[in-house]
Formats: structure tokens, C-alpha cells, sequence
């Protein structure tokens, strides 16, 4: 099997919702994604030129202007040894005002202030009669494929990312995903989605990962301990990194409903083996297309026909089921990259990992 499967493609499956038609973050409407990859030289690392695996992310919530129209957000960190900017306010007003946008650790301040001068240029009242802007930036660290300390990503990466935002969403290592790796195999990008069926019709549900985290013997799938089963070379980073999660949903809920939904994403983290280690930052961003705000009305924001909490048991299924299978296809999607220094970081065996299952009663 040469090709680079998603993981139900494959014959896996997690959890009994049907997915959406693309079974991407990009089922929830209005919703894109775009990615800059930034991949060049090989060999022994040279400070500010190379090798270079890196690359941004960007996550539009919707095709108008984000900043003039915000989303309903929330956030959780289950373990803190990362960034998010822009949390502060998420935090404080419950929405999102800007692309979300994920790259590696050294680059977030580049990142930042592009995303700015992005949304400065459609808003020529931000920061005079409006409001200013904050951006909503988060990472995982690259530096062990990546010339991090070379600072490569510039704003050209940035609008690149942006412009590029379409429903076709590309995982694997591309964009913020480059440089990262996980369960000490390459990961990257990986996204999964359901529909749920709640009083007030069918939502959709999806979650993209920028999986950078784990050790091979932690890896979990379908309950298997498939990583410590596998007989590929185990190359070792420094450290188990981090993963960032973001869930979106067309269902009407609040920032408090959102918050609940990040918190889910943890359990299927854990649906792969993570124990989310000591130097991870594992942060999940949720956000909900439903009863968006329109800045030019004063007053507070006001939110309509909130599904109940106790309608609500669908959307983390599903936030927990397509967590673990957007983990999963950052994994079966990625390809073996070699970094600086000639550190390589394989694929998964596909086919490995398929006859393993197989064997165990699990596909």
C-alpha cells in the first residue's frame, strides 16, 4: 500500500456518528482552512538558512470578515506548557475575532503581527472607532526537524496560509503541521467530523489537529498498543511536545457549551494513549458559527435559541470520536520527513499497523 490513506480509508472507524461529507473541519458551513508549508535545503543545520520544515495554519470560521462578525468561542488547556494567544479575551467575552491561526513556537510573535495588519487592512476603524485587535495565535515546537531559531515564517506565509482557505482541507505534514511529529512517528494536520442529531435539527461537528505530542509506546489504536507492536526505528526527540485542537460547530451554543466541548477533546487525546506529558501544551479552541455577533450593533452580545445542557451529550461524542480519529489521520497521512541535522522522523507503517490490528481482532 504506497498511497497515504486517511485512517477510514482504511478500514477504521471511531465511534458509530456518520460523518460529514468531507469528514473534515470543513463540513461545518462556512468554515476553511489553508495552509503555507515552508520546507527547503537538507544536511547539517546553518542558523538562518536551513534546513527549513515549517509552515502556517489557518482556520477561517467563516467567508466574511471574522473581525466585523465574531464567533462564539472558548478554550481549555490541559496542560499549559504552550501558547495561545489571544486566550486572555477568549476567556473574557467568549468570542473569536480573528483567524485562528497555528504555527511553530518561535514564530508566533511573526505570525501575530501579520494576522494584525491582515485584519487592520479590512477594518479601517480597528483601533480608532472600533475595537483593537488581539489575534488568536497557538504552536507546537518544530525545532526538532525545523531551523527554529531561524525564524523563517514571515507575513507573506501568513497571507498565503489565508488566501488559501478553502473546504478542501489537506492534512498530514503541510502547513503548521511541517516540522511536527507525534507519537514519535510524523504527524502534522489531521481533522475528522459527525453529524448529530439534537431537538432543533442536524449539527455539524468537526476537529482539526496540529498533533505534535507522545512517545511510540504510548500509541493507542482501537484500544491497541500498536506503537510499542510496531517493529519500525524508533527515533527519540528531546522531548514528548504538544498538540493543538480546534473544534467547530454550527449547533447554537455559548462560549460556557463551547468550554464544555474543548474539555471533551482531551478524552479522545487519551483515546490515543496520550498521558499529556510534563512539557506538553495540549490546548483545545472551540468555536460555533451559530448566532454570530455583528460588531457595528452596540450593546452586549446577545445570544439566541441555545441548545439546552442536557442536549448536549451528542456533541461530545462526537468532539471525543473525531478528536482520536483526526489525531489518527495526521498519522496515516503524514509522510517521512527528514530535518536539520539529518534528523528523520518516519512515517507510520501503514500496512504494519493495518496486519497488527488485523491480527488482534481490531479491523
Amino acid at each position: 500500500m504506497s498511497a497515504r490513506l486517511r485512517a477510514r480509508e482504511a478500514g477504521l472507524t471511531f465511534g458509530s456518528g456518520q460523518t460529514g461529507p468531507r469528514n473534515t473541519l470543513a463540513d461545518v458551513p462556512g468554515v476553511r482552512v489553508g495552509h503555507c508549508t515552508i520546507s527547503k535545503g537538507s544536511g547539517a543545520l546553518v542558523e538562518g538558512k536551513g534546513p527549513v520544515r515549517t509552515g502556517v495554519t489557518a482556520i477561517l470560521p467563516h467567508s466574511g470578515n471574522i473581525f466585523a462578525r465574531p464567533v462564539k468561542g472558548a478554550y481549555f488547556d490541559l496542560n499549559g506548557c504552550g501558547g495561545l494567544m489571544g486566550a486572555l479575551q477568549i476567556r473574557e467575552f467568549g468570542i473569536i475575532d480573528t483567524p485562528i491561526m497555528l504555527t511553530n513556537t518561535m514564530s508566533m510573535g511573526a505570525v501575530a503581527d501579520a494576522t494584525v495588519r491582515y485584519i487592520l487592512k479590512q477594518n479601517p476603524q480597528a483601533a480608532l472607532s472600533e475595537d483593537s485587535v488581539i489575534p488568536i495565535v497557538s504552536e507546537c515546537d518544530d525545532s526538532h526537524l525545523n531551523d527554529a531559531r531561524g525564524l523563517h515564517v514571515c507575513e507573506a506565509h501568513v497571507l498565503d496560509a489565508i488566501d488559501r482557505a478553502t473546504q478542501d482541507v489537506r492534512e498530514g505534514a503541510v502547513g503548521a503541521g511541517t516540522g511536527m511529529s507525534c507519537y514519535d512517528f510524523k504527524g502534522g494536520i489531521g481533522t475528522s467530523s459527525r453529524l448529530v442529531d439534537a431537538p432543533g435539527g442536524t449539527y455539524a461537528l468537526g476537529v482539526l489537529v496540529l498533533s505534535n505530542h507522545g512517545s511510540r509506546e504510548e500509541l493507542l489504536i482501537h484500544g491497541l498498543p500498536v506503537g510499542s507492536m510496531l517493529e519500525a526505528p524508533n527515533p527519540k526527540r528531546i522531548d514528548q511536545g504538544s498538540i493543538v485542537t480546534v473544534i467547530a460547530t454550527d449547533a447554537p451554543v455559548d462560549a460556557r457549551h463551547l468550554g464544555r466541548l474543548a474539555k471533551r477533546s482531551s478524552l479522545g487525546l487519551g483515546l490515543t494513549g496520550s498521558c499529556s506529558h510534563n512539557g506538553s501544551g495540549d490546548i483545545a479552541v472551540a468555536f460555533s458559527t451559530a448566532n454570530v455577533h455583528d460588531r457595528s450593533v452596540k450593546g452586549e452580545l446577545m445570544t439566541d435559541n441555545l441548545m439546552s445542557d442536557r442536549d448536549m451529550d451528542g456533541l461530545f461524542r462526537a468532539t471525543v470520536d473525531c478528536t482520536a480519529e483526526a489525531i489518527t489521520n495526521s498519522l496515516f497521512k503524514a509522510e517521512t520527513t527528514v530535518g536539520r541535522d539529518d534528523h528523520l522522523v518516519p512515517a507510520l507503517p501503514i500496512e504494519e499497523t493495518l496486519d497488527i490490528l488485523r491480527r488482534h481482532g481490531r479491523l
